[in-house]
This record gives C-alpha cells, structure tokens and sequence, in this order.
C-alpha cells in the first residue's frame, strides 16, 4: 500500500519514522531513504540502532534548495537521482517489506527528480511492499494512487517568528 505524509506542518517525517519502527519491531524489513537531509539529522541516529532498518548514505553538507546555485542544484539532482535509482532496485532485489521516501514530493517538485520515474516505481512495485513517501506538495497522481493520505497543516511554529529548526525538535 502507499501511504502519504504531506503539507506544511511539521511531523511529517517523524510519521514515516514512527511507521517504520512500528514495522522494524514488527520484524519488517525496512528501507528508509531520505532526500534533503544530511547525516546529521537526529532521526537518523536511533534508526540505525534498529536490526531490520536499513538507511541510504545522506550527504554530509547540504544547503537549502533556495541557498543553492544553479551548479549545485544540478549536482544535488545527480546525486538525488542515483540515490532513488539504487534504492528502488535495492528495495526490490532485497524483498524489503516497506520503503520510505522522505521528501521526495520535494525533490520532485524542485525537478531534481522525475515525476515520472518515481511514479512508475510505485505503480510497478510487488503489493507485498508498503511504500511511504513525505514532502509538501504531492501531485495528484500521487494522491489518487495513495492508499493512506494524511495532510499536516501548520496552525503555528516558532519559525514564524524567525526562530531556526533545533537539534531534536526540526532535525
């Protein structure tokens, strides 16, 4: 089934985190992916304590696609495009039970991956794989193809009041 994250709040990928631990413990096999984020990022951390959780290399630095100059938003797509590629031939060729692309409707939406690839993923992938994907904005055809679609909508957060993300709280 493909289940949906999306919207302007937050908890988005703290969702797809809580979905894949319940799966984990549930002796699922798990593959997390995550664009738009780096090693860093906290989840990160206690996923990779978990015995059926496999986690996607992640770039040590990345800026915000809006800091970025046109080269590195090319070279941020090559390397967002190679680790889609990998993943769904590794989610696939390893019999994995659920897969989670996080952020990926925004990485789409940035056009640093097709729109079209990653729906062809998803529509050819064996039914035995639970399939779950985050991001802002996802296309129509993504929500039409969804099984589980749920919205996050930001009522208030502190970045409306110019205060940046902390460490165990955004990231």
């Amino acid at each position: 089934m493909v289940h949906i994250y999306y919207g302007d709040g937050k908890g988005k990928t703290t969702a797809a985190v809580g979905l894949a631990v319940r799966a984990a413990g549930s002796k699922m096999k798990v593959l997390f992916v995550q664009f738009l984020k780096t090693e860093f990022s906290g989840e990160r951390s206690a996923l990779n304590l978990l015995e059926n959780v496999t986690l996607t290399s992640c770039p040590l630095d990345l800026k915000f696609t809006f800091e970025m100059t046109e080269s590195e938003r090319q070279q941020t797509a090559v390397l967002f495009r190679g680790i889609f590629e990998r993943s769904a031939s590794t989610a696939l060729s390893e019999r994995y039970d659920m897969i989670v692309l996080d952020e990926i409707f925004d990485v789409m939406n940035e056009g640093m991956l097709s729109e079209a690839e990653v729906f062809e993923f998803i529509a050819n992938a064996p039914n035995s794989i639970e399939i779950v994907m985050t991001g802002h904005a996802p296309s129509q055809r993504f929500l039409d193809e969804a099984d589980y679609i749920t919205e996050m909508k930001k009522i208030k957060h502190p970045f409306d009041r110019g205060l940046q993300g902390r460490i165990g709280i955004e990231f």
